[in-house]
């Protein structure tokens, strides 16, 4: 008996099994569900900043998301996993890169396109090499970019000389030329803009919790910030321009704490390595800066990141963690 006991003992020392080798209590639906409630203070911000038509588009987008994944999944005869959270964080991101006044059928359809084409397409879930929400609003940048610089003012916070609906009264925000607020009014979201991007206090509050509950670190959107200022300054100080008072409109204005902190983040699309996530976030930051300053368009966080999301591969090829245990060559 004590013979017996000892080789199975043995055995299950040496029996060899795929990683991964340590298992914790932390589930892919938590991680997902802690990522919906961080983003829950900025879904009420943009009702509140933009009115009860900001809350319908982020309901549409997201049912189209949850709906698309459902039925994509009955079609392929997989398991339906809606219930994981990863759809409707696709609904919510989308809905947060659209201005309130964006036509209702046209945000469906991009959330059909990011589930379908961006990340079920490849495999779903994990398996995905851009964004889904980025891809779905780049797809919409691509059909029907007028629609996209429709910003419309906050809800009651119009111009003395202008009367109507919020939703109808569309503004410049002050990467485009527009008047620019004061850094108390951008940074609580009293200004035009996207549904998600104005409030940066809001994002910070869902983000200081992702960090509470480790979901999420610092090293992308500290990394990603950081390198867009320092860009930002030396491209200002090659024209003989620069202006560094200037610096925190630029940080609050657009995308750039949202895409930080709420995309570029993605586990699926960010490089594995610690070292790799620090070149990834230097590089969107970068391109951040060379869009704004150089390009076409007044912002260019979405298409930093899913050009970055391009590169991950490339860098999780060539940037490698050292096996635990391993020599340093």
């Amino acid at each position: 008996m004590n013979s017996n006991s000892s080789i199975q003992a043995e055995e299950r020392l040496l029996r060899v099994s795929p990683s991964p080798h340590i298992h914790t209590p932390v589930t892919m639906n938590r991680i997902m569900c802690d990522v919906v409630i961080a983003l829950l203070p900025a879904v009420a911000a943009a009702g509140i900043i933009f009115g009860l038509r900001a809350l319908l588009l982020i309901a549409v987008t997201v049912l189209a998301a949850v709906l698309a994944e459902a039925a994509v999944q009955k079609i392929r005869k997989q398991p339906v996993t809606t219930n994981d959270f990863t759809a409707i964080i696709t609904g919510i991101l989308l809905a947060f890169n659209l201005p309130a006044t964006f036509p209702l059928w046209k945000a469906a359809l991009a959330a059909v396109f990011a589930i379908v084409v961006a990340k079920q397409l490849f495999g779903g879930l994990g398996r995905n090499f851009i964004n889904p929400a980025l891809a779905g609003r780049a797809f919409l940048m691509a059909s029907w970019p007028g629609d996209l610089s429709k910003l419309p003012w906050p809800f009651g916070v119009m111009p003395a000389e202008t009367s109507g609906a919020a939703d109808v009264i569309s503004a410049a925000t002050p990467l485009s030329g527009g008047p620019v607020p004061s850094l108390f009014d951008m940074f609580i979201g009293n200004m035009p803009g996207m549904l998600g991007e104005v409030s940066a206090l809001a994002l910070l509050i869902g983000a200081a919790f992702l960090l509470w509950r480790g979901v999420i670190s610092l090293r992308i959107p500290l990394g990603m910030i950081l390198s867009f200022v320092v860009f930002t300054s030396i491209f200002g100080l090659a024209e003989g321009n620069f202006d560094p008072t200037t610096l925190p409109q630029q940080v609050l204005s657009g995308g750039l704490i949202l895409g930080a902190f709420f995309m570029a983040t993605d586990y699926s699309t960010s490089p594995m390595s610690n070292k790799g996530q620090y070149i990834y976030a230097i590089g969107a930051g970068l391109l951040t800066a060379l869009i704004r300053h150089f390009g076409g368009m007044p912002e260019g966080v979405s298409y930093s990141i899913l050009l970055m999301n391009v590169a991950t591969p490339l860098i999780d090829k060539y940037v490698v963690n050292k096996p635990f245990g391993g020599e340093t060559r």
